[in-house]
């Protein structure tokens, strides 16, 4: 396993890595509220689509779809276009485009301004060039203009972005390792033969040497958010209680992670390689720091089999958007699928052995 890992997971993760990892925007996820069904609205919103940096996922009807819209994170980017947009153009009065960021990923939110600022002055300018029958430049009074908004981030602070993935990760770390280690330790001493000998069921044992661990990781929690919170003041805009009982059930897949890296591993150097090659996809593939709208589709999809990829938005939704369950239910049942799932594989694999 060793020399397994020291020759094919290097190769491994310089092509994921190297296709995967890509700060420069492309297709963003982009919300389209049209309330002027006119020609010209639909040219601007062809040049944002043409732009490659926008992809329209979808179309709103009010702004309360707006704000769902990037709440959830399924868009980052919105597009309003007033109901008199095409009258002001077409009586030669200057028109305005409203777009709303989700500025709780600063690096791409300063990307995507100035792409969407450049789109509408490049159209504002072809709209005047047509009129005057002549090229005109981007420092002349146009015609239509960008109304550039930030939501939930408007200062576009690193700290507020990084702080609740931080939390999430150190989360995931402690809990797995400390699980996967326990375990393992059993087998190096020759305790876990003592253990199985005894009436108690698998699922009675495992259970049993877990819950110390859930306790430490709710108090590990506990600290760094306390940590995190007050001494770089990013406050928890939403729900505390929420917050709490999703980070239980994160802790919960963490350790079930580590439960069944434990049955992979005979001692503890093989547990602490396996802890590794799964850390690292975790903070590259996940959105801790590379935005995943940035990434290739095949990428995108692995990191979904990253139980931190959701919990990464539970975090930053929480602490950034205010936002309730009824926004977080699609993170939260594919984070207990996962606990069940992992929980189940680790269990079967933790056969009991006859004495």
């Amino acid at each position: 396993m060793s020399l397994a890992m020291a020759v094919g997971i290097p190769l491994f993760m310089l092509f994921l890595f190297g296709y995967g990892i890509n700060t420069d925007i492309r297709h963003l996820p982009t919300i389209v509220w049209d309330q002027s069904f006119s020609e010209e609205s639909q040219n601007v919103i062809q040049c944002f689509i043409n732009s490659s940096y926008f992809s329209i996922q979808g179309h709103a009807q009010s702004y309360d779809d707006v704000r769902k819209a990037l709440a959830t994170g399924r868009s980052r980017l919105a597009i309003v276009i007033p109901p008199d947009y095409s009258l002001r153009l077409q009586n030669g009065q200057r028109a305005s485009i409203e777009v709303f960021i989700d500025g709780s990923e600063p690096q791409s939110t300063q990307q995507a301004m100035h792409v969407a600022r450049e789109v509408v002055h490049s159209q504002g300018a072809s709209l005047l060039g047509r009129k005057l029958g002549k090229e005109v430049s981007l420092d002349e009074v146009l015609p239509l203009e960008a109304e550039v908004g930030v939501w939930y981030n408007p200062e576009l602070k690193t700290h507020l972005f990084t702080i609740p993935a931080l939390i999430g990760l150190i989360m995931q770390n402690v809990t797995m390792t400390l699980t996967a280690f326990a375990l393992v330790r059993e087998k190096e001493r020759g305790t876990m033969e003592q253990l199985i000998c005894t009436p108690v069921r698998p699922a009675e044992l495992i259970l049993g040497k877990l819950i110390p661990y859930v306790v430490v990781g709710m108090i590990t929690f506990a600290l760094v958010l306390a940590a995190g919170t007050f001494c770089f003041a990013v406050p928890v805009r939403g729900s505390l209680s929420l917050l709490v009982s999703l980070a239980f059930l994160f802790i919960l897949t963490s350790m079930s992670i580590g439960m069944l890296m434990s049955t992979f591993s005979e001692n503890q150097l093989q547990a602490m390689q396996l802890a590794f090659a799964f850390i690292l996809p975790s903070i590259l593939l996940s959105g801790f720091v590379f935005p995943r709208e940035t990434m290739p589709l095949f990428i995108r999809i692995l990191g979904n089999f990253i139980p931190l990829t959701d919990f990464l938005v539970i975090l930053r939704g929480i602490f950034l958007k205010e936002v309730g369950i009824d926004y977080l239910y699609e993170e939260v049942l594919t984070l207990a699928g996962f606990t069940a799932l992992l929980f189940a594989l680790a269990l079967l694999r933790f056969q009991k052995r006859a004495c």
